[in-house]
Order: C-alpha cells, then sequence, then structure tokens
C-alpha cells in the first residue's frame, strides 16, 4: 500500500513540515499535531527574516498579505508566498515558500508545500498539497462524509482506515485540479496527475494519469 505514503506523493525537502512526517507511517497523521507544530516552529522562525502581526501567526518579511486576508493563529506564511485578497486562514496552515492563497479562499488545518496554489474560491480542509500542486478556480477539498463516518482511503480493493472523522485531500506535488471539482474525503492524487474541471474524485488518482470520470483514466504523455 504505497500510493498514498509521504514519500511517493511528496518532496519532503520542499516543506517546513518535514520533521512532522518523520515516523509516520500515514501523511494524514500529521495533521493531529499540526497545530502544536506550528506553534513550536514559529517560535524558532528568526526575527530578522519573519514578523509577527500576532501571537501565533508568522508571515514571511518577503511574503505578500492583502490588508483584508484573515491570518487566524496558528499560522506561517513563507517566503514569496500570496495571500490575496479576502483571504481565511482558521489556523493551524502553514504556508510553503512561493505558495498562493487566493481571494476568498478558506484554509484549515492544512499544509501547502512550496509553489503550491490554492488561488480562486478554494476551500482546503484537513488536507496536504505538494510542491506546486494547483487547485483551478472553485475546487474544494470535502474532509467531512456526509454520514458523519470515519474517512477510510481507498485504492481500488486496498482500504486503509484512517481513524479520522475529518480528512480531505492528499494532492500530490505537481498535481492539476480542474476548475470546480470536488476532492472527495480521503482522494489521493498521485505526482503530476491532472483531474478534468468540474469532476467529483473519490478514492486514489495514479500518478502520471489524467482522471476523467468514475472509471476513466489515461495515461499522461
Amino acid at each position: 500500500m504505497t500510493f498514498c505514503r509521504a514519500e511517493e506523493l511528496f518532496d519532503l525537502s520542499h516543506t517546513l513540515a518535514a520533521p512532522l512526517f518523520e515516523g509516520r507511517e500515514w501523511p494524514w497523521q500529521v495533521l493531529d499535531e499540526l497545530k502544536d507544530f506550528v506553534l513550536k516552529l514559529g517560535e524558532s522562525l528568526p526575527a530578522d527574516e519573519y514578523d509577527q502581526p500576532q501571537p501565533g501567526v508568522w508571515v514571511a518579511k518577503t511574503a505578500k498579505v492583502a490588508p483584508t486576508a484573515l491570518l487566524g493563529a496558528p499560522c506561517i506564511i513563507g517566503p514569496g508566498a500570496e495571500v490575496r485578497h479576502c483571504a481565511f486562514i482558521r489556523g493551524s496552515a502553514l504556508v510553503g515558500a512561493g505558495a498562493v492563497v487566493g481571494n476568498s479562499v478558506e484554509l484549515k488545518n492544512c499544509i501547502l508545500f512550496d509553489g503550491a496554489q490554492a488561488p480562486h474560491f478554494n476551500y482546503v480542509g484537513d488536507s496536504i498539497l505538494g510542491v506546486k500542486a494547483h487547485l483551478g478556480a472553485g475546487a474544494v477539498t470535502s474532509n467531512l462524509k456526509s454520514d458523519k463516518s470515519l474517512v477510510v482511503v481507498k485504492n481500488g480493493e486496498e482500504t486503509i482506515a484512517t481513524g479520522r472523522k475529518k480528512l480531505g485531500a492528499l494532492v500530490g506535488d505537481g498535481a492539476e485540479v480542474g476548475c470546480n471539482s470536488v476532492l472527495c474525503p480521503g482522494a489521493v492524487l498521485g505526482r503530476g496527475c491532472q483531474v478534468y474541471p468540474a469532476s467529483c474524485v473519490r478514492g486514489a488518482v495514479p500518478a502520471g494519469h489524467i482522471y476523467k470520470g468514475p472509471g476513466k483514466l489515461a495515461k499522461r504523455v
């Protein structure tokens, strides 16, 4: 069951959260510890490189944050990142270097690796976006099942019980998610995969493949 392991999805050299993944069997396990990790990490960041506009919030001096954005504690905004108009960071968020949190985007308990982009009207909750992963306008991670049961990660006949009531998506490095798509709870997108616009993705999409709909996959060339 390697399809959803951190080393298969993410380049851990491109996030300040790398130590959090050490010793974890599954990447979603880091979400339980993220709040405390961000607080501890923030206290160690150099004051000549990061501002602290309020308790529990650290913003790299080279980042651009719109005055209308709301930065809830705890969160870290990395070097060169952009947090645009009316973005809402609810807390427990680690935004990597050069990442984009766009207009009217909401983040909650999530990690954005370096260069990840959620640029327009996105919701990213209890999720991890890999290096240069990109969500099209309106694409969201759904992190709670309608029957409130615990999330199970699936890849064909393979299943892994996460033990979590809330889990969004694991979006691998370089994955592209089309506009207005929904990544269902526990969705896993492999590195470099592509999701068609207006898709509803359940289970796993293999690395380097195009998701066109349920049961419709094509290999990227």
